[in-house]
């Protein structure tokens, strides 16, 4: 197939056979699928035309989707950058087109967050003709999976199908599991957490080596529906550097953190239902983690050696691994429970 432009090509996903009843979606950068889809619908809708400016804050993956959907139909992009955007990812972005700018650094990942959404905000009121892209809040985001979901859906034996994969945002897990359901309504879902996010309440355990770009967060994202959550685990750096290395080890599969830490997830929960199908998302590659990660590689513990703490309670909630049933309940923050 021939392709209009370079995004189109990199949207879409490989399947890989993992094992006998584990599946890997593998992305080049999976927000590519969620940030061409919600453009082509702002410009559709009207609410956006060609020539106008949309702004949002990043970590970088979402940066570079924007950009490139930006590139594709001709709208203007400015992102508002993380203090952890790197040099290369700030140089393709400039390239591409967009502006970009960087908060202060900080040690803080909520600071940083803060900072970036009131810098957001001093912009629209500078510029009220751009659009803020609202990547974690706005249901726009979730087209992209949907059509993923049925794209996928032919190519998926017939058998029942467990996804896994990191919450992040909410939309990429939340937008696959709505349309998966329609079609096949047994298909559960398990979210990958770190510790230290809020989202789903495992605020009060910190990770010394910090939160896990992609599938955590400190501040509360409307893109995160919890009813549709069948099963959460939670993990801390290093098992999510394990799961990653052990992709790359046995299957040759190079990936970041949050495919690292699904492919572990994954391979527990296979374990265990090998009856079940289970779909590992693979958000993007590992360039990003070269240095921590795989040039850390003799330090990673063995993954097939690692298990979770069973728990029935977030009150019971431990590090370095916790799992348990969240049986698509919602969830308040306040009692740090799912809401029965």
């Amino acid at each position: 197939m021939i392709h209009d432009h370079i995004a189109d090509a990199l949207k879409s996903p490989l399947l890989v056979r993992l094992s006998e009843n584990v599946l890997l979606v593998r992305f080049e950068s999976m927000k590519i699928y969620s940030a061409l889809t919600a453009v082509g619908a702002l410009l559709a809708r009207g609410t956006v035309r060609a020539g106008h400016t949309l702004v949002d804050s990043s970590s970088g993956i979402y940066a570079y989707a924007l950009a490139l959907a930006c590139h594709r139909y001709g709208t203007r992009c400015h992102i508002v950058a993380s203090a952890t955007v790197d040099a290369t990812t700030r140089a393709q972005l400039e390239v591409l087109g967009a502006t970009v700018e960087q908060v202060a650094p900080s040690t803080d990942l909520k600071l940083d967050q803060k900072l970036r959404v009131a810098r957001v905000k001093e912009i629209l009121a500078e510029h009220p003709d751009a659009h803020w892209m609202r990547q974690y809040h706005d249901g726009i985001h979730q087209l992209g999976y949907r059509e993923l979901a049925r794209t996928l859906l032919p190519s998926l034996p017939a058998r029942p199908l467990t996804v896994v994969g990191g919450v992040g945002s909410g939309a990429s897990t939340g937008g696959l599991a709505r349309e998966l359901r329609r079609h096949e309504p047994t298909a559960r879902l398990v979210g990958l957490q770190p510790f230290g996010s809020v989202t789903f309440g495992s605020e009060e355990h910190h990770d010394p080596d910090a939160i896990i770009a992609g599938i955590g967060s400190s501040i509360p994202f409307g893109n995160v529906h919890h009813g549709l959550y069948d099963r959460i685990h939670w993990l801390d750096f290093t098992h999510a550097m394990a799961g990653t290395v052990a992709l790359l080890r046995d299957h040759a599969v190079f990936a970041g953190l949050s495919t690292g830490a699904a492919h572990l997830a994954a391979t527990w929960e296979a374990a265990r239902s090998p009856d079940r199908l289970h779909l590992v998302i693979g958000a993007d590659t590992g360039h990003r983690y070269v240095e921590r990660v795989f040039a850390r590689h003799t330090e990673a513990p063995d993954a097939a050696a690692l298990r979770p703490t069973e728990i029935g309670s977030l009150t019971e909630m431990v590090m370095p691994w916790s799992a348990m049933d969240w049986n698509r309940a919602p969830f308040s923050g306040r009692d740090r429970e799912p809401c029965s």
